[in-house]
């Protein structure tokens, strides 16, 4: 893994946020690659909740200070960044007063998901790629963790396939059985599509569940991980039918042992 360059886009990352499946995962690979001589980068969401001070978080201006346009809306992009203490990780944190700046990190305190996370989602993956663009750090492979980011395949390969920097980056997601209940939106497809999708790449948004947003990031990722033993038997089936490759769950003790050919041979 020497000097491959991989960039984890995650909803949730350890110690930002709680220890839950997909926040240590967002951590613990992301330093096994680290730990394995590989050059990584993490982006995740600046949520309220995270403590700028304690993180010792703080704004770059020269990446900050774009506007991204949500659903003809401009949108103001702040890009702050921490190192993970003890590891040398540099974490990139996308923010927005108008998304970000709330207590919650989906939902409010009674599980209510908020109403706008389709347009949080849509920023963030917007948000990522923009700051890539301008830091002019090509990854080899981006690895996509958590549904709240679960939309940057379909950017990547449809909204940004003219951007010649990436056309040898591969896109990886980890599909795990942490989700949410219910939908985001009723409007999250006309949304995506003011940003011109064709309607057959967007189409299983119109039914925003869970497991139809993450069927979308598989159809548009080079490689699956299963990063959780208890998947729905559904997504499990859309996998394996997809004719991508994937890795099958197994214990984090052995991701040495598979995340490194995977990334380098298998996508």
């Amino acid at each position: 893994m020497k000097d491959k360059r991989i960039l984890y886009v995650s909803s949730e990352v350890v110690p930002y946020l709680p220890e839950n499946e997909v926040s240590q995962a967002s951590f613990d690979t992301p330093k096994m690659i680290n730990d394995l001589g590989g050059q990584i980068r993490i982006f995740m969401p600046r949520y309220g909740s995270i403590n700028e001070r304690r993180h010792q978080l703080h704004e770059v201006i020269r990446l900050s200070g774009m506007n991204l346009v949500i659903n003809d809306m401009d949108m103001p992009l702040i890009i702050k960044v921490a190192s993970i203490p003890k590891e040398r990780i540099q974490v990139y944190f996308i923010d927005n007063d108008d998304y970000f700046k709330r207590k919650g990190t989906f939902g409010d305190d009674d599980d209510t998901l908020y109403d706008d996370n389709d347009e949080r989602a849509i920023f963030f993956v917007k948000g990522v790629v923009e700051t890539i663009k301008k830091l002019n750090w090509v990854p080899d492979v981006i690895h996509v963790q958590g549904w709240m980011a679960s939309l940057l395949p379909l950017y990547m390969k449809k909204y940004y396939n003219d951007e010649s920097i990436f056309a040898d980056t591969k896109i990886i997601t980890s599909v795990f059985s942490a989700g949410f209940e219910g939908k985001l939106s009723d409007n999250m497809f006309e949304k995506v599509a003011f940003d011109e999708f064709d309607a057959d790449d967007i189409e299983s948004l119109k039914n925003a569940t869970f497991e139809n947003i993450m069927k979308n990031a598989i159809n548009h990722s080079d490689g699956i991980v299963i990063s959780s033993e208890g998947i729905s038997e559904d997504l499990t089936n859309y996998i394996q039918s997809s004719n991508k490759p994937f890795l099958p769950f197994d214990a984090k003790e052995k991701m040495k042992d598979f995340y490194p050919e995977f990334y380098l041979h298998k996508v």
